[in-house]
C-alpha cells in the first residue's frame, strides 16, 4: 500500500477553495470523521449534500467514518478548558478504546484519501491526530503512507487566496 493521507477542514474556505484543494491534490475519496456532519454551520459540507458535490465536481467518493470522530464530552471539555494537550490525550485514549488500529482497514485508505473535519487548519484538530496515528501504524507494518494537510495560504488579509496542498507539521 502506497498512499497519501490528506486532511482538510471546510471552515474559512469557500466551496471553490475547498473543492479546488481536493481536486488539485488528486483526492479520490473523502472520509468524513466529524462528530456532527450535518450541523447547521456545515454549509456546502453537510453530509447529505457532500457526496453529491464530490461526485459531480471532482469525481471523488464520500464515506462517513464515525469511529474516528471525537465524543461530545471530549469536545465540550476542550471548549471549556482550551487545553489541547488534554484533548490529545483524551482523543488518543478514545481511539485505543475503540480499537481503531485493529478495526480500520488500510485498504479503505489506499491511494489519495482525505480525512474531513471542520477546523480550518490541522494544528488543533483531531483529523491530524487520526492521520498521524493511522500513518504511523501502517508505516510500521511496511506500508508507505504520507500525511499532507490541505490548507489555504494567505500572506496578508488583502492577498489573493491560494489553495495548495502542503506537507503539514508532520509527514510520515
Amino acid at each position: 500500500m502506497t498512499s497519501i493521507l490528506f486532511t482538510i477542514g471546510f471552515t474559512q474556505k469557500t466551496a471553490e477553495e475547498f473543492f479546488g484543494l481536493l481536486q488539485n491534490a488528486g483526492v479520490r475519496k473523502v472520509v468524513d470523521i466529524r462528530e456532527n456532519p450535518g450541523g447547521q454551520l456545515s454549509g456546502f459540507a453537510k453530509h447529505c449534500d457532500l457526496g453529491f458535490f464530490l461526485d459531480r465536481i471532482i469525481a471523488a467518493e464520500y464515506v462517513r467514518e464515525p469511529l474516528l470522530a471525537p465524543t461530545p464530552e471530549i469536545r465540550k471539555a476542550y471548549k471549556l478548558t482550551r487545553d489541547w494537550q488534554q484533548y490529545e490525550r483524551s482523543f488518543l485514549e478514545l481511539m485505543q478504546e475503540r480499537r481503531v488500529l485493529n478495526v480500520i482497514e488500510p485498504t479503505a485508505f489506499e491511494g489519495r484519501v482525505a480525512l474531513l473535519c471542520s477546523e480550518a487548519g490541522p494544528e488543533k484538530c483531531h483529523r491530524r491526530l487520526v492521520a498521524d496515528l493511522l500513518a504511523e501504524h501502517w508505516n510500521e507494518q511496511g506500508k508507505v503512507v504520507e500525511v499532507q494537510h490541505l490548507v489555504i495560504h494567505r500572506s496578508s488579509p488583502r492577498a489573493k487566496r491560494r489553495a495548495t496542498p502542503h506537507a503539514g507539521d508532520r509527514s510520515v
